[in-house]
């Protein structure tokens, strides 16, 4: 079935009703709530890192109530198997004539959104199961692939603060998620809002405002979203910025950093810069959405070293660095 053609205008005034569908639900985190909509328009995975109490699980349930698309939630533990996961075959057996046959039972991965809640929690063999079916989009049983429903949205969820128990995930799995959004506390006036919200009265359920349709008319129509020669020039730069021994590398590049990005995040500034055009109902991408999205997408790509971490210098510092010290060329 073609995908249905999406204005511009019709396909930002989605993302608004999406916004104000979230924020009845969720009190403050708009820069957040932002994110993890750009990279739901991206059509790509999000990462959100933060300590337990912030929203993180609620946020996602909410995405999902609003839009018109299956959902499903694995809670993460240490016992976890891959094909809690993906799924299992099964040997079914018939009782009037005793015939056997294998049927293969699906996991909760077959879903349009899914929740991965704290993805630190279990074993890297079950991480690799969960992200092989997020890059590829499909799944492989006894031989058999089984291709998964379309769009898929992952949201993974990370608590940064317990190292005890936790499994970090590899370098080049990371890599696998479009944008790493960091939660943070909120501000005063939000969280006296939050608590008078919280223990009232339950609110009326966020309403649904977008069919499968729409985002997949979405995913299409960002794609079509036109990035001109000095905007891919400057995600490029930034990007190439972060690689010791390139000659585009910094000071502090070359200091700090052990290993630099690679093509993949280049890709996914402009993937979101083109997403976040679109949410503000703007044609074309411009070099403030790469700027606005350089943090999110390069702060889990790029790795510091020993030097760093005795200094306290973190990706989120680096990136920082680099957004001052490379200049966008008009």
């Amino acid at each position: 079935m073609p995908t249905r053609a999406l204005p511009i205008d019709e396909a930002a005034m989605l993302g608004q009703r999406l916004e104000a569908e979230l924020g009845r639900t969720i009190v403050g985190q708009r820069a957040v709530l932002r994110e993890i909509l750009v990279s739901f328009f991206a059509g790509g995975h999000c990462l959100l890192r933060g300590v337990p109490g912030l929203a993180k699980t609620l946020i996602i349930k909410t995405l999902a109530r609003t839009v018109d698309l299956s959902f499903n939630r694995i809670q993460f533990t240490p016992d976890l198997m891959p094909s809690d996961i993906v799924g299992a075959e099964v040997i079914e057996e018939d009782r009037s004539s005793g015939r056997r046959e294998v049927r293969f039972m699906r996991g909760p991965v077959f879903a349009h959104i899914l929740l991965a809640d704290e993805i630190n929690r279990t074993p890297p063999r079950t991480q690799a199961a969960l992200l092989e079916a997020m890059q590829e989009r499909q799944v492989t049983v006894g031989g058999v692939r089984y291709d998964l429903p379309a769009p898929q949205f992952v949201l993974a969820t990370q608590n940064p603060i317990e190292q005890e128990g936790t499994y970090s995930l590899p370098e080049a799995q990371l890599d696998r998620f479009l944008l790493n959004v960091v939660i943070g506390y909120p501000t005063a006036d939000e969280e006296r809002q939050m608590l008078a919200q919280t223990t009232a009265a339950p609110q009326a359920a966020a309403q649904v405002v977008a069919t499968g349709a729409d985002i997949a008319a979405v995913h299409a129509l960002v794609r079509e979203i036109p990035a001109a020669s000095n905007v891919i020039d400057y995600a490029a730069r930034l990007v190439r910025a972060t690689r010791p021994g390139a000659p585009e590398a910094t000071a502090s590049v070359t200091t700090y950093v052990r290993w630099g990005a690679g093509p993949r995040a280049g890709q996914a500034l402009l993937l979101c810069g083109k997403a976040r055009a679109l949410l503000e109902g703007r044609a074309t991408v411009s070099l403030e959405d790469i700027r606005a999205l350089a943090l999110p997408v390069l702060r889990h790509r790029v790795l510091v070293n020993f030097q760093a971490e005795a200094e306290g210098v973190d990706a989120d510092a680096l990136v920082s660095r680099l957004l001052d010290e490379v200049t966008a060329r008009s």
